[in-house]
């Protein structure tokens, strides 16, 4: 008995004595707003005085126990939470006994903030977003915000106004963190004026659904402007109204909101200037959005084989006539909820005179044909939208109604080979579809997400060739007055899918299952108008009723490590495909069954703060459509005839491609360098008959495949010194193929090279000068064949900016092209441009003076060349154009 009261004395006394110096433990769990517990988080008692009383750190599930001193006062004291990339918060302890819960907000500068200000321009970087301050890159020149986005180091600019940061394409443009204009961003860079944004800011990682964002892994680049505090407050308006020689016009009148509540560009514009409107309308990312819903649309299937356009600016070659009106508005009904609609209406009518020389090389012989043509299009495009989305930190729901409606009409005068052809093409498109995406996130963090697309089009297509062309192949060697070839291809699709994903501390996993189905009918006919005017089908051959349906079963499982450090997005899709179709023409009724599993990964590791190394690598197998498989022959153009004898295309696509991505914000330094392998496997090959009359096409059932190397990189340097933007890249192509020509198997190789490097300079506030050069080089060759044809081109640009006085700008611009190859003479040309603007202040007035293509150029030549396929097209141009316009601005 003695001995164990010995033995617990000592221990009663220590319990005593530990609980007279901790009276009390205080405890609770720290945690991120997405519900994740943050661990090694430090937690301070704090009394009077900010002295710290006890201290101790978060496990790793974000709980915590602190142990309170029993000498200490029970008033003043105050728990406070601290941990690196998270704001700072602290509680009063009032209520010792009930848990201390602490909920961190993500902090902004989680990465370290960079900012390098000076009177010279700067970078400010904060996390994924790196922001140009427009003042530092902007000149008295600029009218639109588009301006300036291609002086700014690191971005550049697509003829067509696709918009690239350090190598990688933009996904989207935001004005004032508002999708006001769904990728068709050539509408804010076009319109916007650059004095009323404040900052053009990159953000990278981008993810535009706030549930998701730090939970799944996000591949893409955004852009958005940020306006000054007086853009937001006020209407922002101009209209401009011009006119010149010879008998030339340029108005445009539009009306602009940046409210946080409210935005909306809405103008009307017309011209016959060469300026093409519809250049606002392009969608940069559209094959993206369609692959990604999985709707394979049905292409225009008839053409009148006119020329494609020459390697020029389309304003240096376009008769035109256009007007549009566009009408963008969105409103946040309340936070986070907005309401967006789009509307435009575009007429044009486009003129084009130009001769064609082609020359098809054979091993043992050479096709020659000729063409002279006057071409004239009437395109009439209403397009409708509207959209509703909701983005909360726990719901989403977003959708999309788009209307659209193309009326389209095409006429061609030609002589080819001292033969005359006229053809009309009547082309219309309807096309209406509805995306419904909802997402709700559960109590335990979970996401549960539902998915509904449905897609309508019809493109009732008819091309007429007048006088018989041909008669030996089409009216069994009589003459005959018309050939008439009619196409269209209804279609419906739709695709829905659930998913179910469970983020936690490392990997988001999500879990989707779904089914498509896509429902069409392919009828077509080639009749003759005789010379009694009666109608007759060439032949039966010339006929298709292809009914059509594609019905599958998908599912997938998707990874995501979406690490500060290193990222990582695991796809594994299977998905169980049938497809049936039938022509009682041919006797086709046949019914396909394929089980595919198409993985894909991607990779991202951040080498730096400012740099990081990426992969992907990606298996996709699919079959063919509807224009693979049909029999009956179809005249795409007056000298191309379709069909098809083989099954149904099957398709191995394999990708793979690396990429290395730097930046140097304090220095504004970019440079990024990719490396990219394709190599795709099907079971058929494509053959022609050419001859200097006609060619006809038809697919085989024989095994062929193509491969594709690529290497590209990417340089952008500001010299502080010199006030100079540099920049430079090059990017080199082999690509691989085969072909069936007058029944010899040509396998081709074709090498791509094209280097380029610019330079914007302000020498002054006064003076800026712009230079930049393009070199490009194509070359072909078979091992059929002994002969490698080969065409080089070097582009130069160059203009000088001048401005003597704040109201007084100069403007001398010009172009410099040529194209060198072994068969032809050189060609070269040379464009300038020359304009003088007067600024009325008060009047808020600008009067400008502009005289296009000073030398007054008529005619250019443009080459072309596609594996055996030589072009030589000469172009009708528009010559000197003198114009005086008046812009007011409001």
């Amino acid at each position: 008995m003695m001995s164990n009261f010995k033995f617990a004395l000592p221990v009663l006394l220590f319990m005593l004595l530990a609980f007279t110096g901790f009276a009390q433990t205080i405890r609770g769990t720290v945690k991120d707003t997405a519900g994740k517990g943050v661990p090694y988080a430090s937690i301070n008692l704090k009394g009077t005085g900010s002295a710290i009383i006890a201290y101790t750190v978060t496990g790793t599930t974000g709980q915590f126990a602190l142990n309170l001193p029993a000498d200490v006062p029970k008033s003043g004291l105050k728990v406070e939470v601290s941990c690196i990339g998270f704001n700072k918060q602290a509680k009063e302890l009032i209520d010792f006994t009930a848990p201390c819960n602490f909920t961190l907000g993500i902090a902004v500068n989680q990465l370290q903030g960079v900012v390098i200000k000076n009177n010279r321009p700067f970078l400010k970087t904060s996390g994924d977003t790196t922001g140009y301050k427009v003042s530092d890159y902007s000149s008295p020149q600029d009218r639109v915000i588009g301006d300036v986005i291609k002086r700014l180091p690191g971005v550049q600019v697509a003829a067509d106004g696709k918009i690239s940061y350090n190598g990688k394409a933009i996904s989207n443009l935001y004005l004032g963190g508002d999708n006001l204009l769904d990728d068709k961003y050539n509408i804010a860079t076009n319109t916007i004026p650059h004095g009323a944004v404040d900052q053009v800011q990159v953000i990278e990682n981008h993810q535009p659904i706030k549930m998701l964002k730090d939970k799944v892994v996000s591949e893409d680049v955004a852009l958005n402007l940020s306006f000054k505090k007086d853009a937001k407050l006020q209407l922002i308006g101009q209209e401009t109204i011009g006119g010149g020689i010879p008998g030339k016009y340029d108005e445009n009148l539009n009306a602009m909101m940046f409210k946080d509540n409210f935005k909306a560009i809405n103008y009307l514009k017309g011209n016959n200037t060469g300026f093409d409107l519809a250049e606002d309308l392009i969608s940069h990312n559209v094959q993206n959005y369609l692959q990604r819903i999985d709707n394979n649309k049905p292409g225009t299937m008839l053409s009148t084989g006119t020329a494609g356009d020459p390697d020029l600016p389309r304003n240096r070659y376009l008769f035109n006539q256009s007007g549009i009106i566009n009408l963008n508005n969105l409103v946040h009904l309340k936070k986070d909820v907005l309401l967006r609609a789009n509307l435009y209406y575009l007429h044009d009518t486009q003129w084009q005179d130009y001769q064609k020389r082609a020359a098809i090389y054979l091993p043992n012989d050479t096709v020659n044909y000729s063409e002279t043509q006057h071409n004239k299009r009437r395109p009439d495009i209403l397009h409708g939208g509207l959209t509703l989305n909701i983005n909360k930190d726990k719901y989403y729901l977003n959708d999309d109604f788009i209307a659209d409606y193309n009326h389209n009409t095409s006429y061609s005068a030609l002589t080819t080979n001292g033969t005359p052809v006229n053809q009309v093409l009547r082309d219309n498109i309807a096309d209406f579809s509805n995306e419904f995406n909802l997402m709700q996130t559960f109590k335990s963090n979970n996401i549960i997400e539902l998915s509904s697309y449905i897609n309508h089009i019809a493109e009732p297509e008819n091309l007429a060739i007048s006088p018989g062309l041909n008669p030996q192949y089409f009216n069994n060697g009589l003459p005959y007055n018309k050939l008439n070839q009619t196409v269209n291809v209804p279609t419906w699709f739709t695709n829905n899918y659930i998913s179910y994903k469970i983020p936690s501390d490392y990997v988001t996993q999500t879990y989707r299952a779904g089914f498509s189905l896509q429902k069409q009918r392919l009828g077509s006919g080639l009749n003759t108008t005789q010379i009694d005017n009666s109608v007759n089908a060439v032949t039966d051959s010339t006929r298709n009723n292809l009914n059509w349906s594609r019905q599958k079963l998908y599912t997938q499982a998707i990874f995501d490590y979406p690490g500060k450090v290193l990222k990582v997005n695991l796809t594994l899709p299977l998905s169980l495909q049938q497809t049936n179709y039938s022509d009682g023409f041919f006797a086709v009724d046949k019914k396909s069954t394929h089980l595919y599993f198409n993985p894909r990964l991607f990779v991202k590791y951040q080498t730096g703060v400012e740099n990081y190394l990426s992969l992907v690598y990606g298996i996709r197998n699919q079959t063919g459509n509807i224009a693979d498989i049909y029999r009956g022959y179809i005249l795409k153009d007056y000298r191309t005839l379709l069909a098809n004898n083989a099954d149904l295309t099957e398709q191995r696509d394999q990708t793979a491609a690396l990429g290395f991505n730097y930046r140097k914000a304090i220095t504004l330094f970019f440079f990024s360098v990719s490396a990219a392998y394709d190599h795709i496997s099907a079971n058929n090959i494509s053959s022609s008959i050419v001859n200097n009359n006609i060619a006809q096409n038809i697919v085989l059932p024989f095994a062929n495949s193509t491969n594709s190397l690529s290497l590209s990189g990417y340089i952008s340097k500001y010299s502080f010194a010199l006030r100079t933007t540099f920049s430079g890249g090059i990017s080199w192509q082999s690509a691989s193929s085969n072909q069936v020509q007058n029944n010899i198997l040509l396998p081709y190789k074709t090498i791509s090279v094209t280097e380029n490097a610019g330079a914007e300079t302000k020498v002054s506030s006064t003076l800026n000068i712009s230079y930049k050069v393009i070199y490009n080089q194509l070359s072909s060759k078979s091992s059929a064949a002994t002969s490698t044809t080969a065409i080089r081109s070097i582009f130069q640009q160059a203009a000088i900016n001048y401005n003597p006085t704040e109201r007084l700008e100069f403007k001398l611009a010009g172009d410099d092209y040529y194209t060198h190859t072994g068969t032809l003479n050189n060609q070269k040309y040379v464009f300038a441009d020359a304009s003088v603007r007067y600024k009325l202040k008060k009047l808020k007035t600008d009067f400008e003076l502009s005289a296009n293509n000073l030398f007054d150029t008529k005619k250019y030549n443009a080459l072309y060349l596609s594996a055996n396929n030589f072009t030589s097209n000469t172009y009708t141009i528009p010559g000197r154009i003198i114009l005086l316009k008046a812009t007011f601005n409001l």
